[in-house]
């Protein structure tokens, strides 16, 4: 680990798909010598139109300053993380908090969670209605099981779903929300045209049971699926997902979370790879000077997430030399070509992660604290918007990353990042 230098610089090296090749993007950002850390946030991986580019990249702005603030002011990262997944559930153009998927009975049900690395603490919901803010829900879980066993003894719960989140939420003093009140005019649309599709749907395949038992064999009616299937099964990169973020504070704490409102149409009940310990998200300190402390958010088919626990795989993979070849042999081994998948012709997903280390002369220093942070990103749909911030830029950077030109969504991978030199000095 390299000695660093009482700057604060950060580098972004842009290596699309499965190759070396890198172009660097470096800024100067405002070292003001108060405060230190750093954000990394998503805004899902799926597909980002063109046209809406704008308003993603816009909210994970917003979600990076809200988490700058908090390591501005002294929090320490499950603070910061916390901030930003707020930003993110309340925007109306992600799929998590305001303007989730509604599931098939037009209610709308959340997963999220949280990780704190310097404790190990986890907190998740599952399928949770009726709260804004789901992330508000983990977190107090991870507070609460911090505070110790209950009376009788018994053991505290960092893990609920359904009615029993809600109602244990409510008695926790995180407010009620009607569902009306988390339900946008592009939501209750999509889901009034994926219900229309889905009766179609169902007449087809009713008119092709009896038609296979007549004479006739005529499945001429067959030729209307493709254009009446649920909106994103087409392409099954079409619908975002969740949303997350990872974070290191002035301490080197790191910490991790992640919200979404599932798949559209979903069954009720049904619980996404959000609220899955070691599949949405990660966060784990260093335990010894020789290691990173790393973290990781992931998005994508919750199911295929879940089955590769693809968080906790993706971080401990940062362990290595290399961050970004790590990365990739994780994205190409552990995912796509993962055994656990072996059925599945379209493997879609995307993480971020993060890893740091306080190095050189700040380990035996009183006086002087310096990090060295890498970020990456990866996903095999075809895009992912992301967005980064130290505690000491001016402002957010964003990007819309995305598949190369021919590159198969589910099948091809884009990897991107880069590194973040941290320091400050004695007042």
């Amino acid at each position: 680990m390299e000695n660093l230098e009482n700057v604060a610089d950060c580098k972004e090296t842009v290596s699309p798909q499965n190759n070396s090749g890198s172009t660097m993007n470096s800024t100067e950002p405002h070292f003001d010598g108060k405060s230190m850390g750093f954000v990394l946030v998503h805004a899902g991986a799926g597909y980002h139109s063109e046209s809406k580019a704008k308003e993603y990249k816009h909210v994970c702005k917003r979600a990076c300053q809200k988490a700058v603030d908090r390591l501005r002011a002294g929090g320490l990262a499950l603070e910061a993380v916390t901030a930003a997944l707020l930003e993110l559930e309340d925007s109306p153009f992600t799929n998590a908090g305001t303007g989730s998927n509604l599931n098939i009975s037009g209610e709308i049900e959340c997963d999220a969670s949280i990780m704190d690395g310097k404790s190990l603490n986890y907190g998740a919901v599952g399928a949770l209605s009726g709260i804004k803010n789901p992330v508000l829900v983990a977190r107090r879980l991870l507070s609460e099981a911090q505070k110790g066993k209950l009376s009788a003894g018994r053991i505290p719960p960092c893990f609920l779903v359904g009615k029993g989140a809600e109602q244990w939420a409510i008695s926790h003093g995180i407010p009620a929300c009607l569902t009306d009140k988390m339900t946008t005019k592009f939501s209750l649309s999509a889901y009034k045209r994926n219900k229309r599709k889905m009766e179609l749907a169902e007449q087809v395949e009713t008119k092709r049971r009896r038609q296979s038992s007549g004479r006739g064999n005529d499945f001429r009616c067959l030729e209307r699926v493709a254009d009446i299937m649920v909106e994103g099964e087409e392409n099954h990169s079409a619908c975002l997902d969740t949303v997350g973020a990872v974070v290191v504070d002035h301490e080197g704490n790191v910490a991790a979370a992640v919200s979404s409102g599932g798949l559209a149409m979903k069954h009720p009940g049904r619980v996404g790879q959000a609220a899955h310990y070691g599949c949405g998200c990660w966060a784990e300190n260093a335990r010894d000077v020789s290691l990173y402390s790393t973290a990781a958010s992931t998005s994508g088919s919750g199911e295929h997430l879940i089955r590769t626990i693809l968080a906790r795989e993706c971080s401990t993979a940062m362990q290595s030399e290399n961050a970004h070849q790590a990365l990739l042999e994780a994205m190409q081994n552990k995912f796509i070509s993962s055994p656990f998948l072996a059925g599945e012709d379209c493997v879609l997903g995307g993480v971020i992660v993060l890893r740091c280390c306080t190095c050189g002369e700040a380990q035996n220093s009183e006086d002087i604290k310096a990090l060295l942070v890498e970020f990456l990103w990866s996903h095999t749909t075809e895009s992912m918007c992301v967005g980064y911030m130290s505690a000491q830029d001016s402002k957010a950077r964003t990007r819309i990353s995305r598949l190369p030109p021919g590159a198969v969504a589910g099948q091809s991978l884009a990897i991107e990042g880069g590194v973040c030199r941290l320091g400050t000095g004695s007042d």
